[in-house]
């Protein structure tokens, strides 16, 4: 296989041709693909009809859950993660691990820097509503394992690394979650004299949470790609097997939206300001955090693929472990588990809008990583998902083709 120089990377006596903006990106776009917001925007407001309309609709949804998740939920969010796992080239994570520089950065944004952030958020914003305050806290400790690959994949973001960053952050949820609540809940609190939450964490439920939502997936993933490409080759399993997959992403994304919804709908409507109050913190954290991150890699040059990826792993959090712990530890009817409710409601349209931010802000990033120039060099090889899959990461194969 030949050598081949990706489209943004620049070679001697070469310089790197600015990388397409998001208008581009998006004019190559399926129709699905091109207005992914309105579709989003309208499962929220079908699933807010339904909640509303429907009070017993979101009973019904309950009554079934799986690592203390609604049923309808883990199946969406499986659905989701499974073909975008699906995409992932196992066989290249070996050079994310090695990429030390994106490694630290990742655990120190996500398990030092965004906790502190949404601490202090939390406390200038709910001084007065410690229930809200401890909601939002316990928001902040719950990294993302789940929707943070689809926000990655439709921003063009490195795949394998988001395998990797999500992989270590799940290892470090289960082993740092339930002593970071102690520290920002009780010890942080009490040495600045302010008033401390008690609270106790099951790390069962924490793994239990990892296990389902990011192992099923992962290992289907894995062995849909490793069979696949064993029995016929990798040609034709990006070529074939990916573009019918691909769809079902957005479908289980937008499924899972409608139900968690339908499942709020009522309790959001009717506590309208105590929402409002609870999304003003929540839509600072996700810009400030995703920004900084994004300045981040560019100071470190990692380029633009894993600076993505370095960025919506820091912003997006887990909120199916967030709603269970709140639920679990204070009731279902308590502020914090309202708390938990808003923080996916909020973040949905903020990190959707980060995508095409993240897409327009790749002009500023004049360097490639090594796994786009590996996937440039699959390009020279195969044509056959230029135009196949419906996500914004491959509607510009020409580019990156996975």
């Amino acid at each position: 296989m030949s050598q081949t120089t990706a489209p943004g990377s620049s070679s001697p006596g070469n310089p790197a041709p600015a990388p397409p903006d998001a208008s581009g990106v998006v004019a190559k776009l399926s129709m699905l693909d091109r207005f992914l917001p309105v579709w989003i925007i309208a499962a929220m407001a079908v699933g807010l009809a339904l909640g509303a309309v429907a009070p017993g609709f979101g009973e019904a949804l309950e009554s079934f859950k799986v690592a203390g998740v609604s049923l309808p939920i883990a199946l969406g969010l499986l659905i989701m993660m499974y073909p975008v796992l699906a995409k992932v080239r196992y066989d290249e994570t070996a050079k994310v691990i090695g990429d030390r520089k994106l490694i630290i950065t990742s655990l120190l944004i996500n398990w030092l820097l965004a906790p502190a952030f949404m601490f202090v958020l939390a406390w200038v914003f709910l001084p007065d509503l410690p229930e809200y305050r401890t909601g939002l806290i316990i928001v902040g400790l719950a990294r993302c394992i789940a929707m943070v690959l689809i926000w990655n994949d439709l921003a063009c973001g490195d795949r394998e690394a988001a395998a990797v960053l999500v992989a270590i952050n799940s290892v470090f949820q289960v082993v740092m979650f339930g002593v970071l609540g102690w520290f920002y809940l009780q010890l942080l609190p009490s040495w600045l004299g302010l008033p401390t939450t008690s609270a106790e964490f099951s790390i069962a439920a924490i793994t239990v949470s990892v296990l389902v939502f990011l192992g099923i997936p992962l290992v289907a993933g894995y062995l849909t790609r490793t069979l696949g490409e064993r029995t016929r080759g990798r040609n034709w399993y990006e070529g074939t097997v990916l573009p019918r997959l691909g769809p079902w992403a957005l479908y289980g994304l937008l499924f899972t939206i409608v139900v968690l919804f339908a499942l709020q709908g009522e309790q959001v409507l009717a506590q309208p300001m105590d929402v409002v109050r609870i999304a003003l913190p929540l839509t600072v954290y996700f810009l400030v955090v995703f920004a900084a991150s994004m300045l981040i890699g560019w100071i470190l040059r990692l380029g633009y693929e894993r600076s993505t990826t370095l960025s919506f792993t820091a912003a997006g959090n887990n909120f199916e472990l967030a709603i269970a712990v709140s639920i679990a530890t204070f009731g279902a009817t308590s502020g914090q588990a309202l708390a938990g409710i808003v923080g996916p409601l909020i973040e949905v349209p903020i990190l959707v809008a980060l995508v095409y931010v993240a897409l327009w802000a790749r002009r500023w990033f004049t360097t490639s990583t090594p796994s786009a120039l590996v996937a440039a060099d699959a390009t020279a090889t195969t044509t056959a998902t230029t135009t196949a899959t419906i996500t914004p990461a491959t509607a510009e194969a020409s580019e990156r083709t996975r």
